[in-house]
């Protein structure tokens, strides 16, 4: 099974940026769809961005379109999402996911693996 590990959670101001990632422990992800999800206080879990390096796609949620960027480090077997602008709205638990196949999709039902999640704090 594909173990994903997320870290570099925290908190931060308004206007700040933070990058999280999200490494493989057991697996190669070249051939994994991959996938930012979070959960603010109160709300259910929502797709932040999804992205499918064999099909060259990605897709971003409305919200986060031009402050959030995901990346992919292969040598490092690890995946990024770089946080700009931060506002009070992105605050909630970030997790990665990834599934086997090439989907592009913000629903978290079509990802297989699931991180532990880290918490990420917007607040001055």
């Amino acid at each position: 099974q594909l173990q994903l590990v997320e870290s570099g959670g925290g908190l931060v101001q308004p206007g700040g940026s933070l990058r999280l990632s999200c490494v493989s422990l057991a697996d190669n992800l070249d051939a994994y769809a991959l996938a930012w999800f979070r959960q603010g206080p109160g709300n259910e879990r929502e797709g932040v961005v999804c992205s499918s390096s064999t099909t060259g796609s990605t897709y971003y949620r409305d919200s986060v379109k031009g402050r959030f960027t995901i990346s992919r480090d292969s040598a490092k077997n690890t995946v990024y999402l770089q946080m700009n602008s931060l506002k009070a709205e992105d605050t909630g638990v970030y997790y990665c996911a990834a599934d086997s196949l090439p989907t592009l999709s913000l629903n978290p039902d079509a990802f297989q693996f699931w991180g532990q999640g880290t918490q990420v704090t917007v607040a001055s």
